[in-house]
């Protein structure tokens, strides 16, 4: 078991490293104010998507969208959402406070944490694809009608249809379905053109992680609740949740193996940073938001070694 479990750590050193590094970076501040969101700038709008279309175009579609898989995610994480909903309908919290602590609960950081824990440990993070497509295209509409909703003075939907359009133009998602729809239509990418995206893609996974540890650091955790709940979402994002998908996967919908392994990993990834763009935006809880994200990343770096114990 020791040996298992220092093995796992080996196979873990280097992810565990860049994100420490950020840290230590942020808290010190060793790089100037802006230093976090030009690295965050980088990976988001060109490292990850040039690492995507590569992987997506060559990639087994039908392996990919999986019924399975996808389809046993998607019930699972809607369980479960409903759940929380109507758990913190019944204590009496305002709609916008449901939408966020669901949120915060089964919305996952797909793009800087598990993108670069799904290459480094699996050598493809192609499975990101469709949980981002679903994140986007069902839980963003779910949370942000709610919000909508809850707003006074706007037009009931037209909120919703911006925020769900602009997360579908973003360069993540563009560049997953263009891969995909050029997979698709067997288009021949000149392999100058999919070397230059490799080659730039293949900074994605550090600098996606040292962008993350580098916010947790500069900002730093609070251990005082701002909330009577928030240790429990915490709790549900980085255990529950992936305990729970891991029973419904592999018992329900009949998962096993690397697919199993890396459908939970990503279910056990820290709350989405978007769930605090978000409650910003509309008013919601911004501090409870704000620590479910920075303490959830912390404890998922510090789980990741006993999920692959367990996984592998």
């Amino acid at each position: 078991m020791i040996g298992a479990f220092a093995g796992t750590l080996v196979k873990l050193a280097p992810v565990l490293l860049v994100f420490g590094a950020g840290s230590v970076f942020g808290a010190r501040k060793l790089l100037g104010a802006d230093a976090g969101k030009a690295f965050s700038d980088f990976a988001f709008l060109f490292a990850i998507p040039a690492y995507l279309f590569p992987q997506l175009y060559r990639a087994d579609l039908g392996a990919l969208f999986a019924p399975a898989a996808v389809g046993g995610y998607a019930v699972t994480t809607l369980a479960i959402f409903g759940l929380i909903a109507l758990g913190a309908r019944w204590a009496g919290m305002p709609a916008s406070g449901i939408a966020l602590r669901c949120m915060c609960a089964v919305h996952t950081n797909a793009a800087y944490f598990a993108l670069p824990v799904l290459d480094f440990l699996f050598g493809d993070a192609s499975a990101i694809f469709p949980v981002v497509l679903f994140q986007v295209c069902v839980l963003t509409v779910l949370v942000l009608a709610v919000l909508e909703h809850g707003r006074a003075g706007t037009a009931e939907g037209r909120g919703v249809l911006r925020a769900v359009g602009s997360a579908l133009a973003t360069p993540v998602v563009v560049a997953c379905t263009v891969g995909v729809l050029a997979n698709l239509g067997g288009l021949t990418v000149p392999a100058p053109v999919l070397e230059a995206l490799e080659f730039a893609g293949a900074a994605a996974s550090p600098v996606a992680l040292f962008a993350l540890g580098l916010h947790v650091g500069t900002h730093g955790m609070r251990w005082r609740p701002a909330a009577r709940d928030e240790y429990f979402l915490i709790a549900m994002k980085c255990v529950g949740f992936p305990l729970l998908m891991w029973a419904s996967l592999h018992y329900i919908f009949g998962l096993t193996g690397n697919t199993l392994a890396m459908f939970v990993v990503i279910a056990a990834m820290p709350a989405a940073q978007n769930a605090f763009i978000y409650a910003q935006r509309y008013d919601g809880d911004v501090d409870l938001v704000a620590a479910a994200v920075v303490k959830s990343t912390v404890l998922t770096a510090a789980l990741l070694p006993v999920w692959m114990l367990i996984l592998t």
